[in-house]
């Protein structure tokens, strides 16, 4: 049983109730040409602009005006250590320790540093598992892997496919090709969250899976960063990484996150392709001395980081801090879960949610699929005055954002929704 409710009124009651409510003020909503906010449903693909942001920005950009290059070491924030300052946030987000984790680069780069690292292959021991369905830029990156190292990229990837029933992966397909495989696998590199249906995956067990097959282990967790409870740490997981432009709010194309599992913190036999920024920060600045590796993640930097990318991040992280993760999960369930609710409440066959229903399976995202829809669908929400994500063939993948989206922004979606279900393909008549 159901404890939600139909109707507006209930809507607007959870708002009152919501000790988070005030958080969507500290966020910039889009609107439309009369000036009414949007329903913005996609801060999976682009989290909006924390209110935040710009003034960060500006002190930066005032320190640069003021100080020039001694803005490295003076100003409230110098750029020499501007990194240290979103740690210890950001670790407590994706649940690791602090030594674990480090923002650079962007994301397919990072995969690529990780794979440096942690996929080894030898005359044996070279494939890699991924999901079928994997985001694309993780598909291309570990096929190009292989043909980096000399393999096939057909014959080397080992592809987890998803039930055709539920669109869903499951782990008995995982365990049996893990059986047939296993020896012949040197890297599994799954989406900690699977950007299509949403499906948030147990990182644990396929790790010690994994491990038991003496397989290194990674996870592209950019649909799962500031959205589910990673809890990388405790994973065992060799590596991970992560965009902040989704749910960590940092604008396009910022940064990206890599964890490090702290028992590979101080393996400097591990290979590696290695920077000014990845040695030691007492010696950095002498210039002849020999590379000496920074342990932990930070000993995977390249480069000194782009400040003005990293005020964002920072911004979007002290938001988190004041909410805490697990408050924001904690409401993210219930508004998900009030979604779930009327959605399967209009009854209509013509849709169906492949997400799963187990909220512990899944994060704030529900993927919607229309059958006998095109991208007119999408076309009327946005003229409805809704922003989702449609995804080819007939998917709409919508994130109710716990900072940012309230429980009536979920009711006055599917109000607007239920005329455009009449006619799936964008007809009027």
């Amino acid at each position: 049983m159901s404890d939600y409710k139909l109707g507006k009124a209930y809507a607007l009651e959870q708002d009152k109730n919501d000790p988070l409510a005030d958080f969507r003020q500290q966020f910039h909503l889009p609107k439309d040409a009369n000036g009414n906010p949007l329903i913005y449903f996609t801060g999976n693909s682009l989290g909006l602009q924390p209110k935040l942001t710009k003034s960060y920005i500006e002190e930066e950009l005032n320190d640069w005006a003021n100080l020039g290059v001694e803005g490295h070491t003076e100003g409230e924030h110098p750029w020499l250590h501007y990194h240290e300052f979103l740690t210890q946030s950001m670790a407590d987000i994706v649940g690791a320790k602090p030594i674990e984790v480090v923002i650079m680069n962007t994301l397919t780069t990072n995969l690529h540093l990780m794979m440096v690292s942690f996929y080894k292959p030898t005359e044996k021991r070279y494939k890699i598992l991924i999901e079928a369905d994997a985001f694309p830029s993780d598909k291309y990156a570990v096929e190009s892997q292989l043909r980096h190292h000399g393999y096939d990229d057909k014959d080397g990837l080992i592809l987890w496919k998803p039930n055709p029933e539920t669109d869903l992966t499951h782990y008995d397909e995982l365990e049996r090709l893990m059986e047939q495989h296993g020896d012949e696998i040197a890297l599994i590199m799954i989406g900690g969250v699977n950007y299509y249906t949403g499906q948030f995956f147990d990182l644990k067990r396929i790790t010690e899976l994994g491990h038991s097959y003496g397989c290194k282990v990674g996870f592209d967790c950019a649909h799962g960063a500031g959205n589910v409870k990673l809890d990388l740490h405790n994973s065992g997981a060799d590596f991970a990484i992560w965009c902040t432009y989704k749910y960590l709010n940092s604008g396009p194309g910022s940064l990206s996150g890599v964890f490090v599992h702290e028992r590979h913190a101080h393996d400097k036999t591990l290979n590696r392709f290695t920077g000014w920024w990845s040695h030691n920060k007492q010696t950095r600045f002498k210039m002849r001395d020999e590379f000496d590796q920074l342990p932990g993640a930070e000993g995977w930097q390249l480069s000194n980081p782009p400040i003005l990318s990293m005020c964002a991040i920072r911004a979007s992280l002290d938001v988190f801090a004041e909410a805490g993760m697990d408050n924001l999960i904690e409401k993210s369930r219930k508004l998900t879960g009030y979604f779930e609710y009327l959605i399967n409440e209009l009854n209509n066959d013509h849709i169906r949610i492949i997400t799963p229903s187990n909220a512990k399976e899944r994060g704030c995202q529900l993927s919607i699929q229309v059958r006998s829809a095109d991208k007119a669908l999408h076309q009327k929400l946005t003229e409805a005055g809704i922003i989702t994500d449609w995804r080819e063939p007939d998917v709409i993948r919508c994130a109710p954002v716990p900072l940012y989206n309230s429980f009536e922004d979920v009711f006055e979606f599917v109000e607007r929704l239920k005329p455009i279900l009449a006619f799936p393909k964008g007809r009027n008549d």
